[in-house]
């Protein structure tokens, strides 16, 4: 594969032998790859310029890497007075509708999701109608939800009082409507609704058309149950625990793994294919098609562990192997044969970095970027080489190893506090990306147990 640095360098050198001194300093922030051409795409080091958090709704440059920034809350934005903390929901949730006009974050001592009117012209926020205090909308759904892929006016998620039902809300009407209540699922053993019975991670296909949550026990790392509604074929359900698979659609009988676990998370692919389902450092692949689940743990060797992001019928994830910034490509159906997203990986080689990665491949391409950010494990807030603490997206199309760079995120990471992690969701378009980060420890602390506080905020690609 060829490697873009090695690409761009010499042409630029040709360049910059006949341009003007003016094109030099351009050329110096504007990379002219697309699909952001305006990206830094070189190697070398930006130290982070000291820099205080803007007043929200304040659109401001990057010091360093020169991407637009709008900060999204503050301490007076949580409409039950509170001024606790805010982050963005999973990278598997849609936090965006699919007209980037409306997006949503989660007050973090609540629970409340609060949804937001965008510009994207002018990347200002506004309240969408019946917005209270601090001007973010109550959405009236569990603390799961996801904007669909079809329907901007529209978002599904579970009921407040039913959280094993399945729901939508549409911002125009302000109506909750039951799709699918999954009691009726006609699990082995029964679901069945009560006190310390939850469900959680509610995500959607990219037609819409299939639905998934995980469910039973009290909690995340408690949950048996994975549950696929099909609009037109009806549930379909795995005991992780028991290995059983049953349901209205598909063949019935034990999982093909031998392993019996409970898990913490789960996410439908964009083709409404393949489960992924978290368990500790790696995770399992069922396809709800079949019978068939496949295990993918660092000590079977295909470097599946750390976060990764599901696109429409393959997996992003960090190798965890040769670089920090070494990234895999592979097919859900085919979870060994992965490809490298960087090749060759360019030296020095850098460590020291974990990574988050947002995608949202299949709907509009299926070579979309994969997008990120690098947050120190450690709680150092400080940068030290390339990519330290960055937001960035990879090139995914195989073709080149292009990775372009837009803004130090500011995040500081205390494993004492899960929502200090600079979680990040990106726009379907793929032109915003939204990201939890405390502005090196700068927006202060809640008055109610002196936790470390987090905002949100949102970077245009470009």
């Amino acid at each position: 594969m060829v490697n873009s640095e090695e690409v761009a360098v010499p042409i630029r050198g040709v360049l910059l032998v006949q341009a003007a001194i003016a094109v030099m300093a351009v050329c110096l922030w504007g990379q002219g790859i697309r699909p952001y051409p305006d990206a830094i795409t070189n190697r070398l080091f930006y130290p982070k310029t000291p820099m205080a958090p803007p007043p929200a709704n304040t659109v401001f440059t990057d010091p360093d890497l020169g991407a637009q920034l709008v900060r999204v809350t503050d301490n007076n934005m949580d409409p039950k007075g509170s001024n606790g903390f805010f982050l963005n929901p999973p990278q598997d949730k849609n936090e965006w509708s699919v007209d980037n006009r409306k997006f949503f974050v989660i007050s973090g001592y609540s629970g409340t999701i609060l949804a937001f009117a965008f510009d994207p012209a002018t990347m200002t926020l506004g309240s969408l109608p019946g917005a209270g205090p601090g001007g973010g909308l109550v959405v009236p759904l569990n603390a799961s939800p996801t904007f669909s892929f079809q329907d901007p006016d529209l978002m599904y998620g579970t009921q407040l009082k039913k959280s094993l039902a399945i729901a939508t809300y549409r911002f125009s009407t302000a109506q909750i409507s039951e799709l699918y209540d999954t009691t009726n699922c006609a699990t082995q053993p029964p679901l069945v609704a009560g006190p310390r019975v939850t469900s959680s991670d509610l995500t959607v296909s990219d037609d819409d058309n299939r639905i998934s949550i995980s469910a039973g026990g009290s909690g995340a790392s408690y949950r048996p149950f994975v549950i696929v509604y099909d609009r037109t074929l009806g549930c379909r359900w795995y005991n992780t625990q028991t290995g059983q698979i049953g349901g209205a659609w598909g063949p019935a009988g034990q999982a093909s793994t031998p392993d019996r676990f409970l898990y913490g998370h789960s996410k439908i692919s964009g083709n409404g294919q393949y489960m992924r389902i978290t368990v500790g450092g790696g995770f399992y692949i069922w396809d709800t098609s079949s019978l068939n689940v496949v295990s993918c743990f660092d000590h079977k060797g295909p470097h599946c562990g750390g976060y990764g992001a599901v696109g429409y019928d393959t997996y992003i994830n960090g190798a965890g192997a040769i670089d920090e910034m070494n990234t895999l490509r592979r097919p859900l159906g085919d979870l060994p044969d992965y490809t490298q997203l960087i090749n060759p990986m360019p030296l020095p080689h850098y460590w020291g970095m974990e990574l988050n990665f947002a995608w949202n491949d299949g709907r509009l391409n299926t070579d979309f970027p994969v997008c990120g950010t690098a947050y120190n494990p450690t709680g150092s807030m400080a940068v030290k080489q390339p990519y330290d603490g960055e937001v960035f997206c990879i090139e995914t199309d195989l073709l080149a190893s292009t990775v372009w760079r837009f803004a130090h995120n500011r995040a500081v990471w205390n494993p004492k506090f899960f929502w200090t992690q600079p979680l990040g969701n990106l726009s379907l378009d793929g032109r915003f990306f939204a990201f939890t980060s405390s502005w090196d420890g700068q927006v202060g602390v809640t008055k109610e147990d002196g936790d470390p506080r987090t905002d949100v905020w949102i970077v245009k690609l470009n």
